[in-house]
């Protein structure tokens, strides 16, 4: 019986409103119409500030380099053969060659470079560009810190070494410094679609934690998982993790991150009573979100969530705040980790922080802001810098003893934010007290 109101309920999705996703055709121009802006108006910036006037990037079919994999077409679902890409920028003039060494160009905007005629051999072509051009600093993406920034196999990497001239072999650089930063930054093109990602993702929870899905004693977290992964896909999204929903309860179980993380029950009914946590995000014109909010399930006769929840809510809303009121240009993410944490401590906020960049991947490059298994700082992720025109997942939770429930609750909260040259902004808001289900009825009476 359970399994066929389930199964109704994906009924649901007709109801829904298509109309902000773009059809593929669309997304396909406005993602290669961002790659040129970027290319274009980003990449010279970058190369500047990094002091690499050489940039190359090498992929193979279906093992593609991160920050590789960003630039190619959207009609590219993979590189093709092996593709190499090599970014020059004339110290003279400050443009940047865009240079595709492989059978295609890439795109519109990186023409093809490789002279099959001249070179038969593409190592021979990159090394013609190479010593051509004359690069001081060569930049090929290996990292120990950024998995993001370390795309070079070691193949790949091996063959370079040994096709590059003899006398540019000491000026080959490891381009974190650009590539982590290219990775990073958010254009003024991508900070305009952002809000309608982060707009719908709060609406498909909001949805998912309502009595339109959820029906107490009956629905699972499970149904309530795959109903969310049924929901992106009928409105032509993605995602970059499967969804999670969990309960706390007026029980003996106290909460522990790892079974939280990785051991949560399966098919756990939802009851009245119940204190619900998703932890979802969706994939959309190559950009990410990730978001965490609570709802709380009525008891036969409540009206509003009990005082001590709404209390802990509200330590968790401070936590927020403490951490955002450390960004600033240079702070690392270390130093920003322990800033929170002793101002939260001095407020008497029991605080676990895990906060994380966002953008073009969910758990995405840039300054790592604690782990939830490290909150005394994360070596080298952590020992980044913040910097401006950057997104960020504000993960993060506050655990308050409630009352009524005679233990410790903890509230998970994740929303989406952006950091510019006017401090940091939540980009559609944030959930600032607990969602009810049912919703109350308007103007309802006692």
């Amino acid at each position: 019986m359970r399994r066929l109101l389930y199964i109704n309920m994906l009924f649901l999705f007709c109801c829904t409103v298509h109309a902000q996703v773009l059809p593929l055709r669309e997304q396909a121009e406005w993602i290669d119409g961002n790659t040129a802006d970027r290319l274009n108006n980003l990449l010279p910036e970058l190369m500047q500030r990094s002091g690499i006037d050489m940039w190359v990037l090498i992929s193979r079919e279906y093992n593609e380099d991160p920050a590789l994999k960003t630039m190619l077409p959207a009609t590219w679902l993979s590189a093709r053969r092996r593709t190499i890409i090599i970014f020059y920028r004339d110290p003279k003039t400050g443009s940047v060659e865009k240079m595709a060494v492989a059978r295609y160009g890439v795109g519109e905007i990186i023409r093809p470079s490789w002279d099959m005629n001249r070179f038969p051999k593409q190592w021979d072509a990159v090394a013609d560009i190479i010593s051509t051009r004359k690069p001081q600093k060569i930049g090929v993406n290996v990292s120990k810190d950024f998995a993001h920034a370390d795309g070079l196999d070691h193949t790949d990497y091996q063959e370079f070494i040994e096709a590059l001239p003899t006398s540019f072999k000491n000026k080959v650089t490891y381009s974190e410094k650009l590539s982590v930063p290219w990775l990073e930054t958010r254009t003024e093109k991508e900070m305009a679609i952002y809000p309608t990602l982060t707009r719908m993702t709060h609406a498909i929870i909001a949805e998912a934690f309502s009595e339109k899905i959820i029906t107490p004693g009956i629905t699972t977290t499970d149904d309530v998982v795959w109903w969310l992964r049924e929901k992106i896909r009928s409105m032509g999204l993605d995602t970059w993790f499967h969804p999670s929903v969990s309960t706390q309860r007026n029980d003996s179980l106290s909460f522990e991150h790892l079974r939280n993380f990785s051991n949560r029950p399966t098919d756990d009914v939802i009851r009245p009573g119940d204190l619900l946590h998703v932890d979802f995000g969706i994939t959309y014109l190559r950009l990410n979100t990730d978001v965490q909010e609570h709802a709380y399930v009525l008891r036969p006769g409540e009206k509003e969530v009990p005082a001590g929840i709404s209390q802990a809510f509200l330590k968790a809303n401070r936590l927020q705040n403490i951490l955002t009121s450390q960004f600033a240009v240079g702070v690392t993410g270390n130093q920003a980790l322990s800033r929170a944490l002793e101002q939260a401590k001095q407020e008497g906020i029991k605080a676990s922080i895990y906060t994380h960049p966002l953008g073009f991947h969910g758990h995405a490059a840039g300054a790592t802001i604690g782990l939830w298994d490290q909150q005394q700082g994360v070596p080298g992720a952590g020992d980044y810098p913040i910097q401006e025109n950057t997104v960020w997942s504000i993960e993060l939770n506050a655990a308050t003893l409630v009352p009524e429930w005679g233990k410790e609750v903890r509230i998970m909260l994740e929303e989406d934010g952006f950091f510019g040259k006017d401090g940091f902004r939540f980009i559609n808001g944030r959930q600032t007290s607990i969602m009810l289900i049912p919703r109350p009825a308007p103007n309802q009476g006692d």
